[in-house]
């Protein structure tokens, strides 16, 4: 049975920093492209970042360039997102999404699994 769990999302202040992990189960990593995506209320889930299952590239939105940070763990099964300097219009829900092959994509179409998102609210 396929499994995307994400967790770690919580409310922090403006400037703060967060880790994000997605635990994957039902099947490998080594095959699968991994995006984090995210959707704040009121608009459309978007891309935020993703990496490649080849060779480790990732690709990110303008947003997030500097700040965000993608990697994964295939032999634990995980990815991460770490977050710095978190702004308020990070907040949203974020989802980590697997779409098999190499390279992996910002848009929200062609991911083959996802799982129900963690919660990041930036605030003071």
């Amino acid at each position: 049975q396929v499994q995307v769990v994400e967790s770690g999302g919580s409310l922090v202040q403006p400037g703060g920093s967060l880790r994000l992990s997605c635990v994957v189960s039902g099947f490998s990593l080594d095959y699968y492209a991994i995006g984090w995506l995210r959707q704040a209320p009121g608009k459309q889930r978007e891309g935020a970042i993703c990496i490649n299952s080849s060779d480790g590239r990732t690709n990110y939105v303008d947003s997030v360039k500097g700040r965000f940070t993608i990697s994964r763990d295939n032999a634990k099964h995980t990815v991460y997102l770490q977050m710095f300097d978190l702004k308020p219009e990070d907040t949203a829900r974020y989802y980590c999404a697997a779409q098999r092959g190499r390279i992996c994509s910002l848009y929200p179409n062609g991911y083959d699994y996802w799982g129900q998102g963690t919660q990041v609210t930036v605030s003071s």
